[in-house]
């Protein structure tokens, strides 16, 4: 038994490895901080593995990492006690039903409190990730900002470098509540409190990539996923409730009127941007355990990435395809799309649905470019059959949908500087007017070429 709590990343790691251990590779020989989690990802990668990293010896940062955590679709389906292709209906299970946080007076996280001129920023373990990156950066901090006047909470995450002892460079890009949060302190003259999360258990990782309204606190969404209270402490100066059970807490505040250099870093695009709000986040305050492990996210456009900011959205506009389309099947985001393209399969019931879906899909995800929809029978985790419903099915000048200037994703090389984009919509189903049967192969054939196949070895 673990003498971690069951919130405890460190207590996940422990029995991960225990019930899984063909699913977690340990290194103990020295590794460099200086893009040797990323190599080692991207070259596990090509072999198509993508298996939980423990690097236990990193060069010149003084803490174990742990990374790739949210690689695997089947690992983060196990999170919630199901299975990958249960993966959404998982998740909304469990996400629909939060818990409001328990409040506890103190927590592992606390065993060392670092205030005013003690902190230095430059104790913190991080990692460069890729080559091109302007620094080290952190790639797993999730922001707290909470509501001056109702206390909810907004989680979300953000890249971040050093950009001096008590001061790191970061980017709100995304634009989204904290944001909102951000310049209603603007409009009070007054920086904004805010808490950044490095390293806590993956299902509270998982809830801070949670689409909410406004108001709504992913800390009760992580107790959902949980099946109990997340249980907080609070900010030394600010109050701000984190979790009891992590790694490292940064307190301190934004200022609104401050803009720092910050980037480029690889992003999930796969390219390195330089594209920031360059917002100046000062650090009065560390909380951090004595012997603090870096949980990492692997940058770039990378599986865990992709998937970490991923399957919270997909689960959530999946419930809402299929509660309002009951002939759709099945909805898949490719990694070759990175977050821009979705390939939907349905059984369409009456000419022109698949557009309307296709217009309801575009609609509800904002960084969606491109979606494809194919009949039922088209497997749509796989790109190369979605490609062959296209060429066979698709006539250019009668099936696509072209929507311009709507708000996109400022990440997005190939949009205006401030995100504007536009998006289509690819019908690939077969439609009336098809004149084809599709060429089969009969069982009986298919299992003779098996045996032939088993008796040559």
């Amino acid at each position: 038994m673990s003498q971690y709590h069951k919130q405890d990343v460190r207590r996940f790691l422990a029995d991960y490895r225990a019930e899984h251990p063909e699913d977690v590779i340990t290194i103990d020989r020295p590794v460099s901080d200086d893009q040797d989690a990323t190599a080692l990802i991207w070259t596990l990668a090509e072999k198509g593995q993508h298996p939980m990293l423990h690097l236990k010896n990193v060069d010149g940062i003084g803490a174990e990492v742990v990374c790739n955590i949210f690689a695997s679709r089947d690992r983060i389906a196990r999170l919630l006690g199901s299975t990958a292709d249960r993966l959404h209906e998982a998740y909304q299970a469990r996400s629909n039903k939060p818990f409001t946080p328990e409040r506890l007076e103190s927590g592992p996280v606390m065993e060392e409190t670092i205030s005013g001129d003690d902190v230095d920023l430059h104790a913190l373990p991080m990692l460069k990730h890729f080559d091109t990156d302007r620094a080290k950066y952190i790639t797993s901090g999730i922001i707290i900002g909470e509501h001056p006047e109702t206390g909810a909470g907004n989680l979300s995450y953000h890249r971040a470098m050093i950009h001096s002892k008590n001061c790191l460079a970061t980017s709100l890009h995304s634009r989204g509540h904290l944001w909102r949060l951000m310049n209603m302190a603007k409009e009070k003259g007054q920086p904004m409190p805010v808490a950044m999360v490095i390293g806590g258990h993956p299902l509270f990782m998982i809830a801070a990539s949670a689409r909410l309204g406004f108001g709504e606190d992913e800390r009760d969404v992580a107790g959902g996923l949980m099946g109990e209270s997340l249980q907080v402490v609070r900010t030394p100066k600010y109050g701000i409730r984190v979790p009891a059970h992590a790694e490292i807490v940064l307190e301190g505040v934004i200022d609104p009127a401050a803009h720092v250099e910050e980037g480029p870093f690889g992003e999930f695009t796969g390219y390195s941007s330089d594209r920031s709000t360059n917002n100046l986040f000062t650090v009065e305050t560390i909380l951090r355990r004595r012997d603090a492990m870096l949980v990492s996210v692997a940058g770039g456009n990378s599986a865990e990435h992709l998937n970490l900011g991923r399957v919270p959205r997909e689960a959530e506009v999946v419930e809402k395809l299929k509660a309002r389309f009951p002939s759709i099947t099945a909805v898949h985001y490719p990694s070759s799309g990175t977050h821009f393209h979705a390939y939907i399969a349905m059984n369409q019931t009456r000419e022109g649905e698949a557009r309307q879906v296709m217009l309801g899909l575009l609609g509800w995800d904002q960084y969606l470019k491109n979606v494809v929809v194919v009949d039922a029978d088209v497997d749509i985790t796989k790109d190369s059959e979605v490609l062959w419903a296209l060429a066979t099915h698709f006539q250019p000048h009668k099936d696509v949908v072209i929507i311009e200037g709507l708000p996109g994703n400022a990440l997005d090389p190939s949009a205006s500087g401030i995100g504007t984009t536009s998006r289509m919509g690819l019908d690939a189903t077969r439609g009336p007017n098809l004149h084809g049967v599709r060429a089969r192969i009969s069982d009986e054939a298919m299992g003779r070429a098996a045996s032939i196949l088993k008796s040559v070895g």
